[in-house]
């Protein structure tokens, strides 16, 4: 569905297949995935049933993580999320070391309540000074995290997101399906959430006047009063594709005149790693995160700024591309491997 999601499935398959003398589970929430326990590329998956209510599911099914990791006898949680990282002082004083990926700065998200935003910061504190390591999936992320935690910077490691791997058959059924023409739309790719400024992309196609239809895919976890406007705003020229499998968004990626990430907050954008990979033309928001990827300023519009992608939309787009050299250090590969080197340095660390 998202960033966290789509790491976790390129990653920890991989560091699987490098230590099979690491039993390694996943633990998931049952209203995502099916119930049972099942193996995906050696990964034990483990569904644990979880209130669907978007403030609480998150920490309840971490709770019940937790514990099942400490029955289980495990030596190592990994948490991924500041959400959950509320939780890593429980994991610790089971016995249990701890690793939190921070992914983004959460609280910043405009769909979380005040309360909301109050616990976010305070998971991100908690699971900082708790936990064995941080990783950071981005270099502006490190870097504020050590300055905003001088005391714990040693324990910050950065280990950036990577490009997500496709299947070698793109399903082309999706662009007839949708009614689209190679060359002949633009792209965005996200959840349907404030932050990823979907409406802002939608306002500014339409002053644009540009002949090309406008293409989103994704959903939301839950439907709120923002996804059900921005689908309302759907037409012949603007297409919502839902959630979509990889073969369908690889094909979507190759037919598109353009990929355009509008977001106002972003950890690192996995999703513009895969556009750019794929050779398309692109164009992001000038938020700190987007501009950590280090592509021409030509590739960047003003954030919030409806006129200014407008104009963007509206000139050449051949001249966005990206070069393909510049993705040569998202490898999933050597992450995992960094991530492994990770987890055996915090495994051998005596007992404090």
């Amino acid at each position: 569905m998202g960033g966290v999601e789509a790491h976790c499935e390129e990653l920890i398959p991989r560091i699987a297949a490098l230590a099979p003398d690491l039993d390694i589970e996943l633990v998931g929430r049952i209203p995502y995935i099916p119930p049972g326990e099942t193996i995906y590329r050696g990964v034990r998956i483990k569904p644990l049933p979880a209130p669907r209510k978007p403030q609480v599911e998150a920490i309840v099914s971490t709770f019940r993580g937790v514990l099942r990791a400490r029955r289980r006898g495990a030596g190592l949680v990994h948490f991924h999320g500041i959400g959950p990282a509320l939780l890593v002082p429980l994991a610790r004083l089971l016995g249990m070391r701890a690793i939190v990926t921070h992914h983004s700065l959460n609280y910043d998200h405009q769909k979380w309540s005040g309360f909301a935003r109050t616990m976010l910061r305070l998971g991100e504190q908690l699971g900082v000074r708790f936990a064995d390591r941080v990783i950071a999936v981005a270099p502006w992320l490190a870097a504020r995290l050590r300055s905003q935690f001088p005391d714990q910077a040693a324990k910050i490691v950065l280990i950036p997101n990577g490009r997500a791997t496709f299947p070698d058959k793109a399903d082309e059924a999706v662009v007839a399906e949708l009614g689209l023409e190679g060359g002949q739309y633009i792209l965005g790719v996200g959840r349907m959430v404030p932050e990823k400024a979907f409406d802002l992309l939608i306002e500014a196609f339409e002053q644009s006047g540009t002949p090309r239809k406008l293409v989103l895919v994704g959903g939301a976890d839950h439907e709120s009063d923002y996804s059900r406007a921005l689908v309302a705003k759907g037409s012949d020229k603007v297409i919502f594709a839902g959630v979509r499998q990889r073969s369908a968004l690889k094909a979507l990626y190759q037919g598109a005149a353009l990929f355009v990430l509008p977001s106002t907050h972003e950890g690192m954008p996995i999703a513009a790693l895969e556009a750019g990979s794929f050779g398309c033309p692109i164009l992001l928001s000038d938020i700190e995160p987007n501009r950590d990827l280090g592509f021409p300023a030509k590739n960047y519009f003003r954030s919030g700024d409806a006129g200014a992608l407008a104009a963007k939309l509206s000139q050449s787009l051949e001249e966005l591309v990206v070069n393909l050299a510049l993705f040569s250090g998202y490898d999933w590969d050597t992450i995992a491997e960094n991530t492994l080197s990770t987890y055996r340095s915090v495994l051998d660390q005596k007992t404090v």
